[in-house]
């Protein structure tokens, strides 16, 4: 039960629940929390900074997510976006690549796909080789 604290987290917002045995087909765009314990066939987007989608051991996804912070537990076939968070846990099984800033990942989790880092805008100068090669 890794995830029981998370409960207590500062997430914002209510909280959507596709429960377990329900299929939805479709798109979703939602704000505050979306929890996904049956299948939903469609892609899952969240404009708001602080949305957060868990899909549990017995979720499961077929499309892209877009949300900024996501954790998997259950089964993904499309790409995942995520402004803030990834975290695969141990049942995760993800086909498709994984564009994230933050990555945790569990023992026990699959990817068959790639993953992208993307880094967020920082004051961070580039190595003096790299400038070199940016300006021929």
């Amino acid at each position: 039960m890794m995830f029981a604290a998370e409960k207590n987290s500062n997430s914002s917002g209510s909280t959507t629940l596709i429960a377990e045995g329900t299929t939805l087909t479709g798109d979703i765009d939602f704000n505050g929390n979306l929890e996904i314990e049956g299948t939903v066939v469609g892609n899952i987007t969240s404009a708001d900074e602080s949305s957060r989608i868990r899909v549990l051991n017995s979720g499961s996804v077929i499309g892209d997510i877009t949300v900024a912070t996501i954790v998997i537990n259950g089964s993904i076939r499309g790409e995942l976006h995520a402004g803030e968070l990834i975290k695969l846990a141990a049942k995760a099984v993800v086909q498709g690549s994984v564009n994230y800033k933050l990555i945790e990942i569990e023992k026990g989790a699959e990817v068959v796909g790639s993953f992208v880092y993307h880094q967020s805008p920082s004051n961070v100068t580039q190595f003096p080789a790299d400038s070199k090669e940016l300006s021929n």
